[in-house]
């Protein structure tokens, strides 16, 4: 492939801003004056549905989650409906996949998807894709425990929006969706499979592992 890819961390931004920042990453992508770029952080509470995300699947009107400090947002990304908090690490590709020569979605998709398999591994996180799904799942668990969601858009052939990997955020944060539409399918996180705290020191660790392994991957 040989594009480098820069990463940058951002600390919680919220969901507006990071969208509008997004944008921006994606037309300096487009007009060459920037490269690709992975941007790392997490959001405050907010539920998003994707371009043809299911309303039925979420579980309370969004006028009660906003009394309780949750936004909705209906974006252009694929996939269905998701959780963004604390505790969970958001990442946004901004990539140029003619540039790199697959200009292929699906192959990206499963490109993400192994990139986030080989850094749970490193963790110590046995998870694995599943054939006809989107997303990271533990290995081998039933029923199926999801630890990482995808959805991605695009512009021209240039990527954004991406993944978001449960660290150490509760699992019952979900409860008001059906997580990517998937019924039957519990979400867990790193700290739940590893049986550790949800201490700064897990967030960083998680963090510096995905960094390093997506900006060697996709080199």
């Amino acid at each position: 492939m040989g594009t480098r890819l820069a990463t940058r961390w951002l600390g919680r931004v919220p969901y507006a801003e990071a969208l509008e920042l997004q944008n921006k990453c994606v037309e300096a992508r487009r007009s060459g004056a920037s490269g690709d770029v992975l941007l790392l952080l997490e959001h405050p509470s907010v539920i998003t549905l994707g371009r043809r995300g299911d309303e039925t699947h979420l579980l309370r009107p969004a006028a009660e989650l906003a009394r309780d400090g949750i936004e909705v947002h209906r974006v252009t990304r694929g996939g269905d409906v998701t959780f963004h908090g604390p505790g969970q690490l958001v990442g946004y590709l901004i990539l140029d996949l003619e540039e790199r020569g697959t200009p292929d979605v699906h192959a990206y998709l499963r490109e993400i998807e192994a990139g986030l398999i080989e850094s749970l591994d490193a963790l110590g996180v046995a998870a694995a894709a599943r054939p006809g799904l989107t997303g990271v799942f533990m290995q081998n668990s039933l029923p199926p425990r999801k630890i990482a969601s995808i959805g991605v858009g695009l512009r021209g052939w240039v990527s954004f929006h991406g993944f978001a990997l449960n660290v150490s955020l509760d699992p019952a944060d979900f409860a008001p969706i059906v997580p990517c539409g998937l019924r039957g399918i519990a979400m867990t996180s790193v700290a739940r499979e590893l049986g550790e705290g949800s201490g700064a020191d897990l967030d960083a660790r998680v963090r510096s592992c995905v960094a390093e392994t997506f900006a060697r991957r996709l080199a």
